[in-house]
């Protein structure tokens, strides 16, 4: 019969052994050492000079002194003594200066954070994770940062994403109390496209990119053209708003064919420009001018023309172009007027146009 347990040598007291209290202490003594075990340090290879009864240590490689010949081992400071106590397989042990548990694998001391995770059904961090969201994070910040040229790596970092096939979604859903205002990504097809939403249902698109073509397009963009489809007679001497009654487009209804005019549906910088065509009343020496008028009081500056001299009635024509920074609700509109004699705008390539730029 051994004399000692097989797991962490206690000591048996044997049949008709005297003093056998010392024997039973000796085993407390290891039993307090070892049960719940946490260590100080791991990385000491000679004893402090100091220390208090109960304090236990991994002893480090090339141990010396009173812990000559213990590497690895586990050192107890026990009445005014160290005690080895050797480890066994799966022994754990906390180290209290790093914050670490440890686990022993026969051969030494390792961490018990795995090195791999590998095929795991649910993962959640700082919250739950389930069935429709298998990674879930709960977190104010994130980080990926690229593994160096130093470390091994190659000083890039490439996030991917897949989708099955083109018909199906990929991208990210930007939420506000998890209420979807923006998507970013490849939905429904391989165009990419960004798309912003009021109310997580229906959703426009800002910006969208042709990957045949790399072409760039914005749905969104408020821009127009409109013409007068009859002639505009202006009298002589007088700043005239041109009727323009119809548009061959007009994204988001910016143009105002009822009103004659441009209204700003955003803050922002605009381009526009206009083409007035002379059509003879009765005279063909008609002093031709054009401009862009803002808010019904002010001319915008540089988009004011003339043309002077005989004209020769739809073919002479006055091109107008500018660029303005409009507050959202400012207007625009086309005005024409006759220094000298009367005269109409002509119908069909008299025309007004505008967009967003900025």
């Amino acid at each position: 019969m051994s004399d000692a347990t097989t797991h962490l040598l206690l000591p048996y007291i044997l049949a008709a052994q005297a003093q056998k209290h010392i024997t039973h202490n000796e085993a407390l003594r290891i039993l307090d050492g070892l049960v719940q075990l946490s260590v100080l340090d791991r990385d000491l290879a000679a004893p402090p000079a100091s220390p208090a009864d109960g304090d236990r240590y991994i002893v480090g490689s090339g141990a010396t002194d009173d812990w000559a010949g213990w590497d690895l081992n586990v050192a107890l400071w026990t009445e005014g003594a160290w005690l080895r106590l050797p480890p066994r397989t799966g022994w754990r042990a906390w180290v209290e200066d790093e914050g670490l548990l440890l686990v022993y694998d026969g051969a030494g001391w390792v961490g018990t954070t795995p090195a791999s995770l590998q095929n795991l059904a649910l993962l959640g961090l700082g919250t739950t994770a389930d069935a429709s969201n298998p990674f879930s994070a709960k977190l104010n910040a994130a980080l990926w940062t690229a593994k160096t040229a130093a470390e091994g790596g190659t000083g890039d970092l490439f996030y991917t994403m897949n989708k099955e096939a083109a018909g199906d979604d990929l991208g990210l859903t930007l939420q506000t109390g998890f209420v979807t205002k923006a998507l970013v990504g490849l939905f429904g097809s391989d165009r990419f496209r960004l798309a912003v939403s009021a109310d997580g249902s229906t959703f426009f698109d800002g910006l969208s990119v042709d990957n045949a073509t790399g072409i760039v397009d914005q749905p969104r963009l408020p821009r127009f053209k409109a013409y007068t489809n009859y002639d505009n007679y202006v009298g002589v001497g007088t700043w005239t708003k041109i009727g323009l009654n119809n548009t061959d487009y007009n994204d988001q209804g910016a143009f105002d064919a009822a009103n004659n005019h441009f209204v700003a549906p955003v803050d922002g910088t605009y381009l526009f420009g206009a083409t007035l065509l002379y059509k003879i009343n009765a005279s063909a020496s008609a002093r031709m001018s054009g401009r862009l008028f803002l808010n019904g009081t002010s001319e915008i500056r540089g988009s004011r023309g003339e043309i002077s001299g005989a004209h020769v009635s739809e073919a002479t024509a006055l091109w107008l172009q500018t660029m303005v920074a409009l507050t959202a609700g400012d207007t625009v509109e086309l005005q024409g007027y006759f220094r000298v004699a009367d005269g109409y705008f002509a119908a069909d390539h008299t025309s007004f146009w505008g967009c967003k730029i900025g």
